[in-house]
């Protein structure tokens, strides 16, 4: 089954680096990569969280269906750049603010806390990126359903592998999953720091 991490990361393209940087006030964009890295990490480790339960894979699979079919994919440089506009059935597939708040809830700040230090990103730069990012991923996971047909343990299926096969090559999956399960009280932030700059940005050089 596809690891739908590296199917997101897969999109992050110099090019989608360099015009997330630019839309986020001009940022360098080794920390936009390393952000990025860590935004896609945070929303797929919450979506697992999320679908760990029926009644939460019941949900997911039902806004997959009606918002997420993963169109947006086709043009979604050109979306996040301003160069063109959504079709009306795709507005709540592009409302990234009300994706993050459905996923992170009362976790988002927290959340972006993290990717912060990880990165050297400030917060607005940061849950600006977010913003960006998580329509992708909800895209990324729909057009995956269509596709490939899934069900709902399907779904679970994919998205709790994702989150096994990352926490053991992605430093940021592990420290992000074990923030979800903590419920943001905010114990991880010393592993963040602990790890350095310099070891996530070797690291995430070498993914991309």
């Amino acid at each position: 089954m596809a690891n739908l991490m590296e199917l997101l990361q897969g999109q992050m393209t110099p090019q989608m680096i360099a015009q997330l940087s630019q839309k986020i006030g001009g940022a360098d964009q080794e920390q936009t990569a390393l952000a990025a890295n860590g935004i896609l990490s945070a929303l797929t480790g919450a979506l697992a969280k999320n679908a760990s339960t029926e009644q939460g894979v019941q949900s997911l699979s039902n806004a997959l269906d009606r918002d997420h079919d993963g169109g947006i994919l086709d043009n979604f440089m050109d979306l996040i750049g301003g160069n063109a506009q959504p079709a009306p059935q795709q507005q709540r597939a592009m409302n990234g603010a009300g994706i993050i708040k459905h996923l992170l809830g009362d976790q988002q700040n927290g959340a972006l806390d993290m990717i912060s230090q990880m990165s050297g990103l400030n917060s607005n730069q940061s849950g600006g990126l977010m913003q960006m990012l998580a329509p992708m991923v909800l895209g990324m996971l729909g057009k995956q359903k269509k596709t490939q047909g899934l069900d709902l343990a399907g779904i679970a299926s994919m998205l709790s592998g994702t989150v096994a096969q990352q926490k053991q090559t992605n430093p940021a999956m592990g420290l992000i999953a074990g923030f979800l399960d903590k419920d943001g009280d905010g114990n991880v932030m010393d592993d963040v720091a602990g790890m350095g700059m310099k070891m996530l940005g070797n690291f995430f050089k070498n993914r991309r």
